[in-house]
């Protein structure tokens, strides 16, 4: 075999939601801090072609992410990462950080200290401090103290022909994100449907992108609105919630930051304070709990720190490699899988 690249991933999961992390053959990144390396990640044709490498069939799959584990900029931090899916990388990820924190550790690249380890990651949104309650060689759980979250914009309209006026809350947890009541667009967040309320989130992030500019105000290469988070209250008081990502699936853990960003409207009207925690259920049922560290501001804005405590689960090692004479090289997605919008990739 003569391969033109490899890369070796230790498979993760974190309450269900995929986040494969690339511990070895990961090649430079450029970019003098993390947040350069995700901007070239996401401009430069070299960087398109190692995402869609390692997210695309047929050596991906539309379920789940991949982490580039990066050399840290920051003196205080252990490891840097960036999450790569199949639309883009992107900069923040509550349960990629559970997956990234929980590789680290068994994988033995930080040395795992029993009963705790504390572990700082850097991303392109900042520092995300990892807390790991560690027993008999495992990760049991992460609990993971958020970079600021803060709300862009509360109860923003927006016209559709499938739902009518729609209201929504723009808000920020490490990405940026559109909050939809889910009962506006008829549906309950429950597992059979997923389709239509995947369907619904991607007409909904298209129709907002369209309409509203979003740009953190202290990291530039930070923009627009990722995801929308479809969110919902049980009767005990539970945050129910399903994030859609493109081109066209649902995340299976209840989303750390699309909760810090949640968390954050919650906080901007009254309705949670320094102290308060909480549970939150993912469409399959797994669950986060969500806290309400501190309060802070983002270039003069109020903003909260939030925590998010989960837990991550290797489940395989494998090395994903390139065959120079393969055609596929490139990737590519199908809608019978990957949705309506695979088209577009």
């Amino acid at each position: 075999m003569r391969w033109k690249r490899t890369i070796q991933l230790l498979d993760v999961h974190a309450e269900g939601e995929i986040g494969r992390v690339a511990i070895g053959g990961v090649p430079k990144i450029p970019g003098d801090t993390v947040a350069a390396q995700l901007a070239w990640l996401n401009s430069d044709p070299k960087g398109h072609e190692l995402r869609r490498f390692l997210c695309l069939e047929p050596r991906g799959a539309p379920i789940g992410s991949v982490n580039l584990l990066l050399p840290a900029k920051h003196p205080d931090a252990d490891a840097a990462f960036v999450i790569l899916q199949p639309d883009q990388a992107h900069a923040s990820s509550g349960s990629n950080s559970i997956c990234a924190t929980t590789a680290l550790l068994e994988a033995g690249i930080v040395e795992m200290k029993e009963p705790e380890t504390v572990v700082t990651l850097e991303t392109a949104a900042g520092l995300v401090r990892a807390v790991a309650t560690c027993r008999d060689g495992r990760c049991e759980k992460v609990k993971l103290t958020m970079v600021p979250s803060f709300v862009h914009q509360l109860d923003v309209t927006i016209s559709t022909p499938q739902w009518g006026d729609v209201t929504l809350d723009l808000s920020y947890g490490g990405i940026f994100y559109a909050l939809v009541d889910v009962d506006q667009i008829g549906l309950k967040i429950e597992k059979g449907n997923a389709a239509e309320l995947v369907k619904a989130g991607m007409i909904l992030k298209d129709l907002v992108n369209r309409q509203v500019e979003v740009v953190h105000p202290e990291i530039p290469e930070i923009s627009g609105v990722a995801y929308v988070m479809f969110r919902d209250t049980e009767a005990d008081g539970t945050v129910r919630t399903c994030t859609t990502m493109w081109p066209g699936r649902a995340d299976r853990s209840p989303c750390g930051t699309g909760n810090s960003a949640n968390l954050a409207t919650l906080h901007a009207r009254g309705r949670a304070k320094v102290g308060d925690s909480f549970i939150s259920r993912s469409i399959i049922g797994t669950q986060f709990e969500v806290g309400l560290a501190a309060e802070t501001t983002v270039a003069g804005k109020p903003a909260i720190i939030p925590t998010i405590a989960g837990r991550g689960f290797t489940f395989g090692l494998h090395q994903i490699a390139l065959d120079p004479f393969d055609p596929l090289a490139d990737g590519f997605a199908m809608t019978d899988v990957w949705g309506p919008s695979a088209g577009e990739i």
